[in-house]
């Protein structure tokens, strides 16, 4: 029999549920790795679980950093508040 690693069982993931954070980042990630470059405006809005506790979990967050193109297992996740940040106050995704 082969044996398991804890890393085989569980993923690491970003947010308080990683349900709600890895599933849309990497959905938001796959967008706008297909999307045209010309672009100016992009909206989002999520349903279900998502929506009810999409803040609280850090889908919103995970959603943005998605789409600026970073990857939940490459980012160096100190950076993450600050880009969420600054995302926020100027509204506008790079």
């Amino acid at each position: 029999m082969e044996s398991l690693s804890v890393f085989d069982i569980f993923k690491i993931g970003v947010g308080p549920s990683s349900s709600h954070t890895m599933g849309p980042w990497l959905a938001a990630l796959e967008f706008i790795e297909k999307l045209d470059s010309n672009v100016d405006k992009i909206e989002v809005h999520l349903f279900g679980s998502l929506s009810k506790t999409g803040k609280g979990h850090g889908t919103d967050l995970a959603v943005m950093l998605g789409l600026e193109g970073f990857h939940p297992k490459t980012i160096d996740t100190a950076l993450i508040n600050s880009r969420v940040d600054e995302i926020t106050i100027a509204k506008q995704i790079r």
